[in-house]
């Protein structure tokens, strides 16, 4: 397959013409990209649009020497352009014309109508929706990413893509991957929404220069840049469910170079909530000390920018039985309770490099040292462990002949040395070392019109998967204006660290088995996937009114996976390799509007058909609905002279029902059905901006107060043979309500 995939690259640049271009950047007034601005030959028709990083490229024109830059709300410029080179446009704001003020709105959840991956682009506006307190909850507002508790006991978040869990999703924080091994049960809360700039959501397989773990898609989030950040920011935040929040950014620019940010961010909750009368604490007691140093240098005149950060977060958790006290409790049968203690040490560089005559050749190096430590225990079931993992990525970009083949080539290194013992029953030390040397190479082509290809492969050698190549590619046709067509199909590979994943499964009384234990991971073998992508997307005129539908399809097809079997019997969790079929199909149909000014409407209905051969026969997925619809509307009023406006948001949810794992062996009190009822949830919020520099909101989670029954099997008896707490398909909790203030000082003009 691969010499057939590298025979298609070489036939590509052969046989596509060689294009002259103008290539350039297009920016505002703060060095921002201008997402979407146009660029166009005057009095013609040929032209193009910048992409998410204010990029763009123009064939060049016989016809014209005039290049016209122009976007909604700024005043546009023209240049003389008289053979092909590269340009740099700032745009500046149209100013105020007889007491009448232009504005304009860019879309703070974007889909790309340019790019050959299925990507949205979420804005820090979009996070500002919700209380979005951490990464966890950055989704609620975002119809393809589907979020929900994982346990009635840790009031953790888990996400879900195309229908699969995290550990199926690549998670990244600029670039680099971050939420993986020890930390994917809990790592999605310890990074602070306020921290986050912008999240990038693709779907599908992603990029083979990221890696090759990614299956059913990829996040990353972009963190705020010292160079372009405010002097001073601060977000408190306190809800009905006794939890506290406190999070400030201290920015200073050394000098026209050098920029430092300090990010610090404090949460607590201090009361003890048990909504449903069982017994058992709604959310955990807790808090969290999280603490980022952030350098940035740019030297854009030379070409160099690089970035370094050094991160501190100390996270502790204690929930249970209401009557647990840990200094008296700890490990014995008097109560029930758990204790879960959290250190994380991060240490992260970027350095780029864009060669200024030359701006499509560059290269970057990219390095990452994590130190992640929990100790933690459920109960009777202890689970620690300790990993310390290096991470580092060379890249070289360059071009084919000419700006319309592009390619990105390197190497990339990754060492996790996991330190994990288990103690469910028999204790065990499943200690390990995980070591792979990578190379890929990806190709780019763009005609700058309307159809662009990235066709990437790499090649790995890892300690326990062996030696692997990953194909993938990824294709875009615009057939016509506003409209994209994009298929995609890819193939990724991971170990699935079993304990770590599914710490859910520790607040039971299950007992583990492993089966099929001549592999190299807890004695099973790599989990492989295919995922085979189409998506159509159009823009269009409705009534007058700017509108949107897009039409997603996938299916994940596992060669094997790490199947988590809770049928066989309520009294066990048995992991082993697949034996016959395992599929995941997700149809995702979007529906947008802009009603008028500032009123934006979302919709979405998404279908899942989830299905895995288990020791009892194939069953759909359990705790996954199989339809779902989701709603956003957001209404923002006009900003007044001194900044004052009214921004008001809700969101609604609606699951259908879902398959609960077996529990028909069980006496009669603690049986579930086989399905859930359909739910719905609804969440608002209201933000008053009294000025440029401060605001303050107020919001609901769970209005409705729907609240799941039983949520904690055997919660009479948590010692004895029935007691699952792992069993959630909806809030545990009822109505909570928050309130927040938002204080900035910005630069002076």
């Amino acid at each position: 397959m691969y010499k057939y995939f590298m025979f298609f690259l070489v036939l590509m640049t052969q046989f596509t013409s060689a294009q002259e271009k103008v290539t350039g950047t297009v920016t505002d007034e703060k060095k921002q990209p201008m997402i979407g601005a146009s660029v166009v030959w005057k009095d013609s028709s040929v032209g193009t649009m910048t992409d998410d990083k204010g990029y763009f490229e123009l064939p060049m024109n016989p016809g014209s020497h005039e290049v016209t830059v122009s976007y909604v709300g700024y005043e546009s410029q023209t240049l003389m352009v008289h053979e092909p080179k590269v340009i740099s446009v700032e745009l500046k704001p149209v100013k105020a014309l007889e007491g009448v003020v232009v504005n304009t709105k860019r879309n703070s959840l974007q889909r790309s109508y340019v790019k050959p991956l299925n990507t949205q682009t979420m804005s820090s506006k979009e996070l500002l929706k919700a209380a979005c307190c951490n990464l966890s909850e950055s989704f609620e507002t975002n119809p393809s990413i589907d979020v929900n508790f994982s346990d009635a006991i840790s009031g953790s978040k888990q996400i879900k893509m195309l229908g699969l869990t995290s550990p199926y999703i690549l998670m990244a924080e600029e670039n680099i991957p971050s939420v993986r091994g020890a930390s994917q049960a809990y790592g999605l809360s310890f990074v602070p929404g306020t921290w986050v700039e912008s999240i990038q959501i693709t779907k599908g397989a992603g990029s083979v220069v990221n890696g090759y773990e990614s299956i059913s898609g990829q996040i990353n989030y972009e963190l705020l840049k010292p160079a372009t950040d405010i002097p001073f920011y601060l977000n408190a935040y306190g809800s009905t469910d006794s939890r506290f929040e406190l999070n400030t950014h201290f920015n200073r620019k050394i000098n026209d170079k050098l920029s430092s940010s300090l990010f610090v961010h404090g949460n607590t909750r201090v009361s003890k909530n048990d909504m449903n009368d069982d017994g058992f604490l709604d959310n955990p007691l807790g808090k969290q000390v999280n603490i980022m140093n952030r350098w940035q240098y740019n030297n854009p005149e030379k070409g160099w920018v690089s970035f370094l950060n050094v991160r501190y977060m100390r996270d502790e958790k204690q929930t249970g039985q209401k009557a647990f006290d840990p200094g008296r409790d700890k490990l014995t049968t008097n109560h029930w309770g758990s204790e879960i203690n959290t250190d994380k040490l991060e240490m992260s560089s970027k350095i780029g490099y864009v060669f200024p005559d030359t701006p499509w050749k560059s290269f970057g190096f990219q390095n990452s040292f994590n130190y992640h430590k929990q100790e933690s225990y459920f109960g009777l079931n202890q689970y620690n462990i300790k990993q310390n993992s290096f991470y580092s990525n060379l890249i070289y970009n360059s071009i084919i002949s000419n700006t319309l083949h592009k390619f990105a080539t390197g190497l990339n290194f990754t060492s996790d040395d996991y330190n994990e013992f288990v103690s469910v029953g028999l204790p065990m030390d499943v200690s390990r070392r995980d070591n792979s040397v990578g190379a890929f190479f990806e190709y780019t082509y763009d005609n700058t019109d309307n159809f662009s290809l990235v066709a990437g492969g790499r090649f790995d050698m890892h300690n326990r998967l062996g030696a692997f190549l990953t194909p993938r590619i990824h294709m875009r046709y615009n057939p016509w204006e506003k409209a994209v067509l994009r298929a995609s199909v890819g193939r990724g590979k991971r170990s699935a660290n079993i304990f770590a994943e599914n710490q859910n499964l520790f607040a039971t009384s299950r007992a583990f088995s492993i089966l099929n234990t001549d592999g190299k991971i807890y004695g099973l073998a790599p989990e492989i996937a295919w995922n085979y992508g189409l998506s159509f997307s159009q823009g269009f005129q409705l009534f007058g009114k700017k509108a949107e539908v897009a039409l997603d399809y996938y299916r994940t097809d596992f060669q094997n996976q790490a199947v988590v079997d809770l049928d066989f019997s309520p009294q066990q969790a048995v992991f082993r390799n697949l034996d016959g079929k395992s599929f995941a199909n997700s149809l995702q149909i979007d529906f947008n509007i802009d009603l008028m000014t500032h009123f934006t409407v979302r919709t979405a209905y998404k279908f899942y058909d989830i299905q895995t051969d288990y020791l009892t026969g194939t069953l759909e997925r359990p705790l996954q609905a199989k339809h779902r619809f989701f709603t956003n509307i957001a209404y923002e009023t006009h900003i007044k002279e001194k900044g004052q406006q009214w921004k008001f948001d809700f969101t609604y949810n609606w699951m259908g029902k879902q398959r609960l794992p077996n529990t028909g062996s069980n006496p009669e009190p603690y049986r579930l059905r086989e399905f859930s009822n359909p739910f719905s949830v609804m969440n608002a919020q209201i933000t008053r901006t009294f000025s440029s520099v401060f605001e303050a909101y107020v919001g609901g989670e769970n209005i409705g107060n729907y609240k799941q029954k039983n949520a904690i099997l055997g919660a009479d008896n948590p010692f004895g043979p029935y007691f699952d707490s792992s069993m959630i398909y909806a809030p545990v909790f009822g109505q909570m309500y928050y309130a927040g203030i938002r204080f900035k000082i910005k630069d002076k003009k």
